[in-house]
């Protein structure tokens, strides 16, 4: 059973009210008496008080203090808005005995209602923070209480003391900043220490958590920070960046994980508006796979950037409603325009880019999950390499002006199906670029992994860590690029910009990231530590081994021949081509490999075509086909998706995704 304080504290508010009132009843009388006493000098005052001057005191005193809201505020919670309240409870009392003592109503010393108002202060003020003192140590003596360091004493490093000082499970023992001017000095009684001395004294000071509360620094700041705090075992969170702290409060829910983005360390680069602006800005715009984590972020940008209509299109109705739902919350009046359906059906594409006038499209939308594709190659190509086919011819048919192919860097030499679907459709762009005659402008946009993405590993890890382990990671000398969706979907946008034709643009993703340490480092911020071979430690790291058509490390670029643009972040590759007359062919004996579903003669047959593509030699299970893949003349006019198109069609109960 909970002692009787623990259960008194947990009474319903009012009842605490209750209580907290009575108490001042109790203690007013016992105030005016030391008032009267400290005035005349004597324990014995001539003034003498009887019970009608008694209840007069306590219910001018408690109808006061309970119309300026001090009984409404939390006692944890005591802040300057209670300060406030309570000086302003204080001078209405003083003021109310004043009149009283000038009306001969109380036979007072003018006096007296000033040193009773001083002792009615005192009281509340001492009284609440005693009570607050007893709630953190009892809460601390029946839950423990976590100690922890704020790095950065600035206005969100006082602003989250605040914070912490009203939550019982929480103690800030100590301040930590690179400010020379504040060295040793005291911020609101919490002593500041030198960054640099952090490992000298986190034993010292028994630090069970570090809260970094830099939110206006940069990435690179914030990851030296990080780097310094590596002898740490304990927990390591952080507050988000100055952007998004616009309320200009700072509270304990602001705090979160560090950041991916804080590790890798790179700042964005702002977007060049001439850029943001010149394909979307009063245009009619289209994005398939909208409902995907790159798609999303895609009409998010779009939207922001104010087109005149945003045709979406996706084939998940549970991922396009929910796009709609938050795109029309943010639209401002632009009309949005959610397209139910797949990219292979061409003749549906091709009206919607007519009837709504588009002027450009992203398109995003692709299987990318390269285990899955490898087991699913077929279904991979048919929805990555001829989605993206039929797409660009719809583009062409309806007039659009600019058609943008988000790619990936497993495009360069692949060593799987996902990679080599990629490639292939940036080659049928780059083809139907060459062709004499094409309005449309094609582009291409190339770059590495997104973080927060459907499958990402960040997500997977901290999920795994939170699950106790083990962190699983297929090969210790695995590295990746990566960028976050908005930085990635701005680059994007900017690329399309700049292109002229059949151009293949990369992105700069910074240094890549091998994955172990990744894992080690996000293992260490949540305050545990890795399990060795002893078995000590908190989080084993599992090595898998590479998956089906899983690469070490990923390229961005097919040869050396890279041009610089305007923008920092951008450079356009020149990379080789096929002719539309020779890769048309090709796509069209695609069809025969998959209605026998033959994997094996597939993955031949691209390495002919894919400059650099090694087939994964692990086996893949030959699955039976899903469903033959009818000739399209045979097929109704409307019905099907991709009904009329060359040789290629999804029948009704094949599993397409665009997303």
């Amino acid at each position: 059973m909970k002692p009787t304080l623990i259960r008194l504290f947990g009474l319903p508010r009012r009842s605490k009210q209750l209580a907290l009132l009575i108490g001042d009843a109790l203690v007013l009388p016992i105030l005016f008496w030391a008032a009267l006493a400290l005035r005349y000098d004597t324990l014995h005052p001539p003034i003498v008080t009887g019970i009608p001057v008694h209840l007069l005191l306590i219910t001018v005193t408690t109808a006061v203090l309970e119309q300026c809201g001090v009984y409404r505020a939390v006692v944890r919670a005591f802040d300057e808005k209670f300060l406030q309240s309570l000086l302003l409870s204080v001078a209405a009392i003083v003021g109310i005995l004043l009149s009283l003592a000038v009306l001969r109503i109380l036979p007072l010393p003018r006096t007296v209602p000033l040193i009773y108002g001083f002792f009615v202060f005192l009281w509340i003020w001492a009284s609440r923070s005693l009570i607050r003192r007893l709630v953190r140590f009892l809460v601390q003596m029946n839950s423990g209480v976590t100690r922890v360091a704020i790095y950065g004493a600035g206005a969100a490093g006082r602003q989250i003391l605040a914070a912490l000082r009203s939550a019982t499970e929480y103690r800030a023992v100590a301040f930590f900043d690179d400010g020379n001017e504040l060295h040793g000095t005291m911020v609101q009684g919490v002593r500041v220490y030198r960054g640099a001395d952090f490992g000298r004294l986190q034993a010292q000071l028994v630090i069970d958590e570090v809260l970094i509360a830099l939110p206006s620094s940069s990435r690179a700041r914030r990851r030296e920070v990080i780097e310094g705090l590596k002898p740490f075992t304990g927990r390591v969170r952080t507050l988000p960046g100055f952007s998004q702290l616009v309320g200009g409060q700072v509270s304990i829910s602001d705090i979160r994980e560090v950041d991916i983005v804080d590790l890798l360390g790179r700042d964005p680069v702002p977007p060049l508006e001439h850029l943001f602006d010149s394909d979307i800005a009063g245009k009619r715009v289209m994005v398939t796979g909208a409902g995907g984590s790159i798609g999303s972020e895609l009409c998010r940008q779009v939207l922001a950037r104010k087109p005149q209509l945003l045709v979406t299109c996706e084939l998940s109705e549970y991922a396009l409603y929910n796009i709609e739902r938050e795109l029309l919350a943010s639209a401002g009046g632009i009309p949005v325009v959610p397209v139910l359906g797949s990219v292979l059906d061409e003749a549906r594409l091709t009206r919607v880019m007519s009837d709504h006038g588009i002027e450009t499209v992203y398109h995003a939308a692709a299987y990318k999950h390269v285990p899955l594709v490898e087991c699913n190659p077929f279904e991979g190509i048919l929805n990555n390499t001829v989605g993206t086919q039929r797409a660009a011819r719809a583009a062409i048919a309806a007039g659009v002006s600019t058609f943008v192919l988000i790619s990936t860097d497993k495009a360069v030499r692949p060593t799987n199906v996902m990679g080599a679907s990629k490639r292939l459709a940036e080659m049928v762009l780059q083809a139907l670029a060459a062709q004499p005659g094409t309005t449309t402008r094609f582009c291409i946009v190339r770059f590495g992994n997104v973080l927060g993405s459907s499958g990402s590993v960040v997500p997977l890890f901290r999920e795994q860590i939170a699950r106790g382990g083990p962190v699983t990671v297929t090969h210790p000398e695995v590295t990746r690029y990566f960028m976050t969706i908005p930085e990635a979907s701005q680059l994007v946008i900017q690329a399309g910009a700049m292109g002229s034709g059949g151009d293949v643009f990369v992105l700069d993703m910074g240094e890549s990231v091998k994955i172990v340490d990744l894992a080690r480092n996000m293992i260490r911020l949540s305050g545990m530590s890795e399990r060795g071979t002893a078995g000590d430690g908190d989080i084993e790291i599992a090595f898998s081994g590479l998956r089906p058509g899983e690469k070490l490390y990923e390229e961005l670029l097919i040869g050396t021949d890279v041009l610089r643009t305007e923008h920092p972040r951008i450079l356009r590759a020149r990379e080789g081509m096929i002719p539309l007359s020779e890769l048309e062919p090709f796509l069209a004996s695609l069809s025969d490999m998959a209605r026998e579903y033959d994997i094996s003669r597939l993955k031949v047959v691209l390495a002919e075509v894919i400059e650099g593509y090694v087939p994964d030699s692990t086996q893949v299970p030959r699955i039976p086909s899903p469903t033959s893949i009818p000739n399209p003349s045979t097929a109704p006019e409307n019905g099907h998706p991709g009904a009329g198109t060359d040789g290629w069609i999804a029948a009704t109960d094949l599993p397409l995704f665009d997303g």
